[in-house]
């Protein structure tokens, strides 16, 4: 995986994560099935899987899936929330080193998590544990930066306040990149609106979900919130406001 110790980055943020997060669009699944022949008895491997949010829009979807994930904290809020799935499990294992068998797997899901991993050393392990014909799915919500007054507000308090953030932030590959990683496996992309609303409580907690937001005793910490605060009062519309991310998907063979 990649630097800025992407497996433990977000080990004492895991309740904010679980809670705050968030899912995937419906019209994702509706895609990978209708454009690309995914039916619900293929085995999918979550790369990544974190806290097991991609994982669950699997399963609920009738998939055996394995979530792959090296944070031990995270992994195991994942096992808590989906272990009455089952056809559900999983393992300590990176994208790299998975620990899966070959060619073990129909669908590779990697979600919010790619920009972690190291290119190279990935596409060679979703090669060898891809069936032929299998394919990898890459996908995730990217935050709008703009749009609206609270989106080009809340991007300015991630600039002043955050702690590595101009070094982490949305550093998602874009399609030129994607097609050179598939290469001669690549099959389509797509994009897809998302959003969620949220009250202050939860936004505060979306915020500190990120790695990169300052925890309580850091001297910035107070700040931020007290900024967050001020922006949410500004925006809010019967006391929530609205998050808005395009989920966008890559998706090809692993030749």
């Amino acid at each position: 995986m990649a630097n800025l110790h992407s497996t433990e980055r977000f080990s004492d943020r895991v309740a904010d994560y679980v809670r705050y997060r968030p899912t995937y669009p419906v019209a994702l699944l509706d895609w990978l099935r209708d454009a690309q022949g995914v039916t619900s008895d293929w085995r999918v491997a979550d790369i990544g899987a974190g806290t097991g949010i991609s994982s669950k829009m699997f399963l609920d979807a009738g998939h055996s899936l394995v979530a792959v994930e090296p944070n031990a904290a995270m992994r195991q809020a994942a096992v808590e929330w989906l272990h009455g799935y089952p056809l559900f499990r999983a393992v300590d294992g990176r994208a790299d080193a998975t620990t899966l068998d070959d060619r073990s797997v129909d669908l590779i899901s990697v979600a919010q998590a790619f920009h972690w991993f190291d290119p190279a050393t990935t596409h060679r392990e979703f090669h060898r544990i891809l069936r032929q014909g299998g394919l990898a799915a890459i996908y995730w919500n990217s935050r709008r930066l703009v749009g609206t007054t609270f989106l080009a507000g809340y991007e300015a308090i991630l600039q002043k306040y955050g702690t590595d953030y101009t070094s982490v932030a949305e550093r998602y590959a874009d399609e030129p990149r994607m097609r050179e990683w598939f290469g001669a496996g690549w099959k389509g992309t797509a994009e897809f609106e998302h959003s969620q609303l949220l009250d202050f409580e939860s936004l505060r907690g979306r915020l500190m979900s990120s790695s990169y937001a300052p925890q309580p005793g850091h001297p910035q910490h107070t700040p931020m919130i007290d900024a967050l605060r001020e922006l949410f009062d500004a925006c809010e519309v019967d006391g929530r406001i609205s998050f808005d991310y395009d989920t966008r998907v890559y998706i090809g063979e692993v030749p």
